[in-house]
């Protein structure tokens, strides 16, 4: 018999083949698969994505302070202007004091309504207009950080919140470089506009300030990190070793009270009974005496504790006629011979100096400057 030569179809993979199957083998490293290469940017969101739009209409509203009437009034034609590029409504209520923002039918972006009510509570808190429209952008976000309740004492809460802020604005400039964000402090809340990773640094050196650390620590971290990442070799390794630890030297030391009161070992037995008159008189055998046997004891008990309190008092009585202690007379000691001055050898040096006259020399010397004053004449000669 002739075989047959006709080509059978292939046979799709089963699920053992597929499982069996080894992965190919990928040259790059994971730390380059999970950093996003430089330059790169997600696409905008365009009506395209969605073009049948938005099935409900969404608003938002929210209240703003009588202060800043005169600012939202003026700015207000802009507002709308940015708003109406994305399709959305946006009104402005002085009487009631609200900013209200709402989707439309052509509004395509089901996104855009969250951003344009960020847009006026950060108009609200104080945010310059110029400042607050950038969070309309894809890669732009905010963060408004309350702080009111962080710090019960108002006083202690206006110094920490001045120390966020540091001389002249300078910490709150040096935050804003090191993050990239825009930050606002006003009143009780802090407003921060920037990229994601920067408003993660920015609420942490706030609630940090508001516990009492010095912005400056955060500050320094900060710059350190901003160096390594600059070194591609270091993005996949930790950063702890290099990072400063700072201790905390303020400690707030609890007062001891003046008395300790020891507490005592837990037992599950009740205390003793205390005892009953009864059975102290029991116990000692006063119960069994008579009536004027006990007065009798009373009376007695009595005297003997007046007698002791009679003689307490005579001897204090006394002690006041009691001489006090003399000190005993000291003889005054004869002088020793060792110490006697010796007059005659004292006269005589006073006679010697009145012979001798101020800056003349002695019998000896004048003798000897003769001699050498003959010896000088002969060698001459």
């Amino acid at each position: 018999m002739a075989s047959s030569t006709v080509n059978e179809p292939t046979r799709a993979p089963g699920k053992s083949e597929l499982r069996n199957q080894k992965p190919m083998p990928d040259d790059r490293d994971e730390s380059e698969l999970l950093t996003v290469p430089d330059g790169w940017k997600e696409p905008a969101f365009s009506k395209e994505d969605n073009p049948r739009g938005l099935l409900e209409e969404s608003s938002f509203a929210t209240l703003f302070p009588k202060y800043r009437e005169a600012y939202l009034k003026e700015c207000w034609p802009l507002v709308q202007k940015a708003l109406n590029e994305h399709h959305v409504n946006a009104t402005l209520d002085l009487i009631e004091g609200s900013m209200t923002v709402c989707t439309t039918k052509k509004t395509f972006d089901p996104y855009i309504i969250i951003r344009a009510r960020d847009l006026i509570k950060l108009l609200a808190r104080s945010v310059s207009f110029e400042q607050a429209v950038r969070i309309l952008q894809d890669d732009v976000a905010c963060d408004i950080i309350k702080i009111g309740s962080l710090v019960r004492n108002k006083e202690r809460f206006v110094k920490r919140r001045q120390r966020l802020i540091g001389p002249k604005g300078s910490t709150l400039k040096a935050l804003e470089l090191l993050t990239n964000c825009y930050i606002m402090v006003q009143g009780n809340t802090v407003s921060a506009i920037g990229p994601f990773s920067g408003l993660k640094e920015v609420r942490k050196v706030v609630l940090d300030t508001m516990k009492n650390i010095h912005p400056i620590y955060n500050i320094k971290t900060l710059m350190i990190k901003r160096e390594l990442a600059k070194d591609s070799e270091l993005r996949s390794q930790s950063w702890e070793r290099f990072l400063p630890q700072f201790k905390h030297k303020n400690v707030n030391k609890r007062k001891e009270p003046k008395k300790k009161t020891v507490k005592k070992e837990y037992t599950p037995f009740p205390p003793p009974q205390p005892e009953s008159q009864t059975d102290k008189e029991l116990a000692s055998g006063e119960y069994f005496l008579k009536a004027s046997q006990k007065k009798r004891q009373k009376m007695e008990a009595i005297k003997a504790k007046q007698a002791e309190v009679l003689s307490k008092r005579q001897e204090e009585r006394k002690k006041a006629f009691i001489p006090p202690k003399e000190k005993p007379v000291v003889k005054p000691r004869e002088a020793s011979t060792e110490t006697k001055v010796d007059v005659a050898a004292i006269k005589e040096k006073i006679k010697k100096a009145k012979n001798k006259k101020l800056g003349a020399l002695t019998a000896e010397e004048v003798k000897l400057k003769m001699e050498v004053d003959e010896k000088k004449k002969k060698k001459k000669k």
